[in-house]
């Protein structure tokens, strides 16, 4: 099979995060350090000649650097400190810019300036329709429903969620696309394999298999319970979450709450010790994910609390800067930046197992062997 090389590809990849690939000169030592690295799906070695050689289409349709869960021992030990592990979590910023079709991924990865000013304009935008359109500012006591009612609210909820979904699912069906050139499965192989999907977008279960504390498996497990259950509060229980009362859905909020607060605080400790492999190379939308989570999770403390003591201007003014923050997350940092690989990693997990099946039912003659 033929294929086109790019000379600017090492440079490109350069603009997300990844340090000289050059240094790298193959020997093989990452590949056979990684657990993960087995079968036909080999990393970070074969990823790396991609870059080296500039075959991007073969970039584009290879899942290699979704499985990689970024351990560091690849790092640790290259004789060349070429930081493999470094280089595979550039390419995944890159290959998620190349599943973005409106170009908003690549302006957040490459330009601090973009990243910054969109999420200022979305958190304006947040404070300007508040400023026009919020309901009566009750003094005497606290009435956040009446300042800010619950179906107004809502509506603006599930406007924000129609636009996160479409873009997330347009992009993963170029993914799609990508990964899948070439590869013929009917539909009974994909539904033979939907189960990987799931179990490895809710366990991450690989990560177990790497080499390391297994702590770093259970902070992010648990990071990622914490932002869900928040997601599900607002988007989908907020008429009872959001109250001037106290009812069970508060017990969510606080655990919710108090997961991101120590997931963020601690990775942010993590990066700016810089003592382990994984934190100690951090590219500018790693700052801006947790900034914008920690100050997600402190805005909805204040909020609360306000809320307890019976503050009501405090109340309304942090309840705005909560939403201001909360806009670019979701408008931004989940279809398009760092939170997406909670879509694509596990969806590469999924079509690698459609691929393997594809391939083992084609020998079979056309009979697809029973799941193991």
């Amino acid at each position: 099979m033929s294929a086109r090389a790019d000379p600017t590809l090492m440079k490109e990849i350069g603009l997300f995060g990844a340090a000289d690939v050059s240094a790298c000169f193959n020997c093989g030592n990452c590949t056979a350090i990684c657990p993960l690295s087995k079968g036909d799906t080999v990393f970070p070695r074969k990823v790396i000649r991609y870059l080296q050689l500039g075959l991007t289409g073969q970039l584009e349709e290879s899942p290699e650097p979704w499985l990689c869960y970024y351990c560091g021992e690849c790092s640790a030990t290259c004789p060349r400190e070429a930081h493999p592990g470094e280089i595979m979590m550039a390419t995944r910023r890159w290959l998620i810019s190349r599943y973005d079709w409106t170009g908003i991924s690549r302006l957040l990865y490459t330009s601090k300036a973009w990243e910054i000013g969109l999420s200022l304009v979305l958190g304006l935008i947040v404070v300007m329709l508040f400023a026009l359109l919020h309901g009566p500012v009750v003094t005497e006591r606290v009435e956040l429903n009446t300042f800010a009612p619950v179906p107004s609210i809502e509506t603006a909820d599930w406007i924000v969620a129609a636009l996160m979904t479409f873009f997330l699912l347009t992009n993963a069906g170029r993914m799609f696309r990508f990964t899948m050139r070439g590869v013929k499965a009917g539909l009974s192989v994909y539904l033979s394999e939907i189960s990987t999907f799931f179990v490895h977008m809710l366990f991450q279960k690989r990560w177990r298999e790497c080499h390391g504390p297994k702590i770093h498996w259970l902070k992010h497990f648990l990071l990622v319970t914490g932002y869900l259950t928040m997601f599900f509060l607002v988007f989908v229980f907020l008429p009872w979450f959001q109250t001037d009362g106290w009812n069970v859905s508060s017990l969510f909020g606080y655990y919710a709450t108090a997961v991101l607060l120590y997931g963020t605080v601690d990775a942010i400790i993590g990066r700016l010790r810089r003592r382990e492999e994984i934190h100690k190379h951090s590219h500018h939308t790693d700052w801006m994910f947790l900034f914008l989570l920690f100050s997600i999770a402190l805005t909805g403390i204040l909020v609360h609390v306000f809320r307890v003591v019976g503050l009501p201007h405090a109340t309304y003014y942090a309840y705005v800067i909560h939403l201001a923050v909360d806009a670019p997350w979701l408008i931004l940092i989940v279809p398009f930046g760092k939170w997406s690989h909670l879509l694509y990693r596990p969806l590469g997990m999924y079509l690698v197992s459609v691929r393997a099946r594809a391939t083992s039912t084609a020998a079979a003659g056309g009979v697809v062997p029973n799941p193991v």
